[in-house]
């Protein structure tokens, strides 16, 4: 996969102006020097630009010069000789060893107005040609979906999102693990609680899956079959009970995801992999690869080989492949079919990030597979942590989360810390409409932009797409555009570093500008030329806020109440 992803903007042009006449000016007042890379950076603080570049103290130790003293050289041929590459900046000075740039505003006004042209299409780039599997949520069919999965759907889906905006063709999948033991048990679990439905002390299975939601499953068996299972030989109610316990929990896991606002182009089964011979198939190709040696009758992978810490069994010496099988053939199909391959994986997962990287590289595909990982959840409730036991049958489910404090919440909340940290979540802060609840302060952003247009007159608003925008000069006003403007690098950033949390914390910076553009301007003010460009700005910011909540898998509202307005 590419590690950069590029695009085209007024700021890009400047700035790419502007490293062309400094390399320029580099070789004529200092001939025998090498001229580094120029690399922009924002500056920590605003009061010191828009951008900076430390071509100055690089150069310093070459040319045996201060870095202020070459700074200042360059900026003063600069002046002199590229007049035309510095239109673009409102000011350029030197300060130990950087160049620190400030756009004029005319480029901020471009910027604007490209939102503005291009409307819902604003960020998308074309298309790549490079087509991506990205798969995360899995979950064994035995059991409703938690809250960990919860976390693995909303940044799996945000990744996905933000990807096809950077041109990129995404196919999402589901693994799932419908073969082993865990499913065998998962039907004598469910054949237990179809016993109990007519002798309450019927025994339980001591492995077996003690919760709750398998009664509905047995009842319903109740109501079909009555008691015809009772006095059937095992051979006869373990598949039968097995595949509706499998079948039933599956639909429910896909309702769960679909509710969460989550479409999956495949749900591939585990199961099936076996039945039409791909597990085989797969393990025969390592086989001719030359990647397999037979010890005691089993069949073992070079795991060593390709990094990996022990080699792994893939077939038993009694011919039953091993649960790494599976993980071979689905991951082989995924490999052929696409140009790079990500594994969204639970928590206490890290051992396949290497062994998947080397099955990969075995099979010819090196470095075109990778495994992140979605740490734990801790839930909180009135600062208390909810606590729950898998083994006592106590599990928090999805649902139950998302019942209580709504999708958007939910995706937006499991979103918002790096996936490799596990992260806490405040169901109480989750409920609050106040500044504190991110989601809500995100979203009270957008309703607000809409209130204000809906008390504007239409004249002005068909007048904004068009108008001059010179009159935006104010600090917050640049401020909130300046914003607007990082809006394609922070989804890039977000898919080069698989960091959808960057585009959470993006939506709040957004909505922080502009509430604070908002305290300071008063957008339909008496003045028709200030009254039409605060709205472009506003309907711009609405447009981008859209955007990013859309990535999110967040709604963007149009109406809000609230307990107290965002500051």
């Amino acid at each position: 996969m590419n590690p950069t992803i590029t695009s085209s903007s007024p700021i890009d042009a400047a700035l790419q102006s502007f490293a062309a006449a400094l390399t320029r000016s580099v070789a004529t007042l200092y001939h025998d020097a090498a001229m580094p890379a120029v690399a922009f950076e924002s500056p920590r603080r605003p009061e010191f630009g828009d951008f900076a570049t430390n071509v100055g103290f690089a150069l310093a130790k070459v040319v045996r010069k201060a870095p202020q003293q070459v700074g200042n050289e360059l900026i003063a041929h600069l002046r002199e000789h590229e007049a035309t590459a510095l239109q673009a900046f409102s000011a350029i000075d030197a300060a130990a060893g950087f160049i620190n740039l400030r756009l004029a505003p005319d480029v901020w006004h471009t910027v604007l107005s490209n939102i503005l042209n291009s409307g819902d299409a604003y960020g998308q780039l074309p298309p790549r040609g490079e087509r991506i599997s990205l798969e995360f949520g899995s979950a064994n069919p035995t059991g409703p979906l938690v809250v960990v999965q919860g976390r693995a759907l909303s940044v799996g889906d945000t990744l996905a999102r933000a990807m096809r905006l950077c041109g990129y063709d995404v196919f999402v999948e589901w693994i799932i693990n419908d073969a082993g033991r865990q499913v065998e048990m998962l039907g004598r679990s469910l054949y237990a609680r179809y016993r109990q439905c007519f002798d309450a002390s019927a025994p339980f299975p001591e492995d077996g899956y003690p919760g709750s939601y398998l009664l509905p499953i047995a009842e319903k068996i109740v109501a079909s079959d009555g008691r015809e299972w009772l006095d059937r030989e095992e051979s006869q109610w373990l598949p039968h009970f097995t595949r509706v316990g499998r079948d039933e929990l599956v639909a429910q896991q896909q309702r769960s995801v679909t509710n969460f606002g989550v479409t999956y182009d495949l749900w591939q089964s585990e199961k099936e992999l076996h039945d039409d011979g791909r597990v085989t198939a797969a393990v025969q190709r390592l086989v001719d690869l030359g990647a397999t040696y037979i010890e005691e009758g089993a069949t073992f992978f070079r795991a060593t080989e390709f990094g990996d810490d022990k080699d792994r069994v893939m077939v038993r010496g009694d011919g039953r492949p091993t649960y790494f099988a599976p993980d071979v053939a689905y991951h082989y199909e995924k490999l052929k079919r696409s140009d790079h391959v990500i594994d969204i994986l639970g928590p206490d997962h890290h051992g396949y990030i290497g062994r998947l990287a080397g099955l990969a590289e075995a099979l010819g595909y090196k470095g075109k597979l990778e495994v992140l990982i979605a740490q734990h959840v801790t839930l909180v409730r009135d600062g208390e942590t909810v606590s729950s036991s898998k083994r006592a049958g106590e599990i928090i489910t999805l649902d139950e989360v998302v019942a209580e404090v709504g999708v958007d919440a939910a995706r937006f909340f499991f979103t918002m810390l790096s996936p490799e940290q596990p992260l806490k979540f405040d169901l109480s802060l989750a409920l609050e409409k106040s500044n504190e609840n991110p989601v809500f302060y995100v979203q009270y952003g957008h309703a607000r932009i809409a209130s204000v247009l809906r008390n504007a007159a239409a004249d002005d608003i068909t007048a904004a797409a068009t108008s001059s925008l010179a009159a935006l000069a104010l600090p917050a006003e640049l401020a909130l555009i300046r914003r607007l403007a990082d809006f394609s690098r922070t989804v890039m950033a977000a898919v080069e570093h698989r960091a959808p949390h960057r585009i959470a914390h993006y939506a709040r910076d957004v909505a922080s500008e502009f509430h604070a553009f908002y305290a300071e301007s008063k957008i339909l003010c008496e003045d028709p030329a200030m009254r039409v460009a605060r709205l472009a700005l506003a309907i711009a910011t609405k447009t981008v806020l859209s955007k990013a909540l859309t990535l999110l898998g967040v709604h963007s509202p149009e109406l809000m109440e609230r307990e107290s307005a965002p500051v």
